[in-house]
């Protein structure tokens, strides 16, 4: 039989979705009994909120405009230059000077306002972020496209309001534009020079299918694990080789074994780059590139260890070395949330008719990674979701990033704008809430030393 007479291809099974119907049936059962408390602070006085709503919807066909401007020229990480450029332009048509190349990145974007006592002592500062990256082949899959105008959108909100009447912000708001969150982590290159220095919270919303004030998302470390062995002839003489493929086989089904015994938010994936050229040839050098998740800093560095364990203890039994290299890019933590500031974006989304569910009403198991958690770990943050497609569209899809260009999408970025900004007005006007906010944090465990934390 020639090729072009060889057998039909063989088609894959069909893929069950009986659990995701499951997931669906729980979820949609504690969606009807499931409320967010909300929150017991005053935060800022309800005529500076209607100010504030005012301000956001004067400025939405704008920042519409930039949504669907950046989803037409989607830029992939760290090449976002054309997406950093609009929106300091964005500043500067409203009289901000921004700085574009900061923080050791050449895309990263700053501004600041300073209302009434901004330089006095104590006084607070928090931080509003925007991101902007794309995805290779797929575009804004990830809706960062909408993550940019919410953050925009909030801080010229707030800017404005400022500017009509400093007192109405008595405090600092920074704007960030962060780079590179996708596949790398563009905040903690941004944090080891200073970006998130001085800070009191931080502030980002994020699309997704459905409003939830609080959602899983795991730490995330890269590795590459390669094996050194000795070429045979792998007929004649294959007793005097040492197969660096058998040392990748033996730990690609070591990580697979292992899975038995971690947290089920835990997640391995592993894939062997290279394992040889010629079946003749005993191969001398295989390359295995894994990603290791987990749902908090300690777990993930207890599974760190242990991967790294199955791949010196594969090397071992093949009798072959072996190199391993942790975090080509800096790893990403987990998101710690605050619940402190968490409340008050509940109230903010209520008063736009959104209703955010609180943690555990979707599945823990459908959790992705964000370097927002690095930051998360230096200083009080939140990171909610909010709903731009139906549930069923799965982020990192063309079909997400279809929803990212609707009128959903545009309202979504009008209802983030303002409950981003909200919270802030809310902790710049109330002190108890502001301390709140940081004894959460403390009790949390403080601040956490990122860059060494894996060492």
């Amino acid at each position: 039989m020639t090729s072009e007479q060889s057998a039909p291809r063989a088609q894959h099974t069909e893929v069950s979705t009986a659990y995701l119907r499951q997931l669906d049936q729980e979820r949609e059962a504690a969606m009807r009994a499931a409320s967010h408390p909300g929150s017991a602070f005053d935060g800022a006085p309800p005529a500076l909120h209607d100010l504030l709503e005012a301000r956001v919807a004067l400025g939405a066909d704008e920042m519409v405009a930039l949504m669907l401007d950046l989803a037409a020229h989607p830029e992939v990480a760290f090449e976002e230059h054309r997406s950093a450029r609009a929106i300091a332009d964005h500043l500067a048509a409203h009289g901000i000077e921004a700085q574009l190349g900061v923080h050791g990145l050449a895309t990263a974007v700053r501004a600041e306002i300073r209302g009434a006592g901004a330089d006095e002592e104590g006084a607070p500062t928090l931080a509003i972020l925007s991101e902007y990256d794309a995805l290779p082949g797929v575009g804004h899959g990830c809706g960062h496209n909408v993550i940019a105008v919410m953050g925009l959108g909030a801080f010229l909100a707030l800017a404005a309001l400022a500017e009509s009447d400093p007192s109405a912000v008595p405090g600092r708001v920074v704007f960030l534009g962060t780079p590179a969150e996708e596949g790398h982590t563009g905040k903690e290159h941004m944090a080891r020079e200073g970006a998130f220095e001085g800070l009191d919270a931080v502030v980002m919303a994020h699309p997704y299918g459905y409003d939830l004030a609080d959602q899983t998302w795991l730490g995330r470390r890269t590795l590459t694990v390669e094996f050194h062995g000795h070429t045979a002839h792998a007929s004649a003489q294959p007793y005097m080789g040492r197969n660096a493929l058998d040392a990748a086989n033996l730990m690609y089904q070591g990580v697979g074994l292992m899975r038995q015994q971690t947290p089920p938010t835990d997640r391995i994936h592993a894939v062997i780059r290279e394992g040889g050229e010629r079946a003749s040839v005993i191969p001398d050098h295989a390359r295995l590139d894994l990603y290791v998740r987990s749902q908090r800093p300690q777990t993930l560095r207890d599974l760190s260890q242990r991967v790294e364990d199955v791949a010196r203890g594969a090397a071992l039994m093949a009798g072959v070395g072996v190199s391993v290299r942790w975090d080509e890019h800096p790893p990403s933590l987990p998101v710690r949330t605050n619940e402190a500031l968490t409340g008050r974006w509940v109230r903010s989304q209520r008063r736009r008719g959104r209703d955010p569910l609180p943690h555990g009403v979707v599945s823990p198991s459908l959790a992705a990674s964000t370097d927002f958690g690095n930051v998360s770990y230096r200083v009080p943050g939140i990171h909610p979701v909010i709903r731009i497609a139906p549930s069923e569209v799965a982020l990192h899809t063309r079909e997400f990033a279809d929803c990212a260009v609707t009128e959903d999408a545009s309202a979504a970025a009008a209802d983030g704008a303002y409950g981003l900004a909200a919270t802030v007005l809310d902790v710049l006007h109330d002190p108890a809430l502001a301390a709140a906010v940081t004894e959460e944090f403390v009790a949390a465990g403080g601040a956490i030393d990122v860059p060494g934390f894996f060492d």
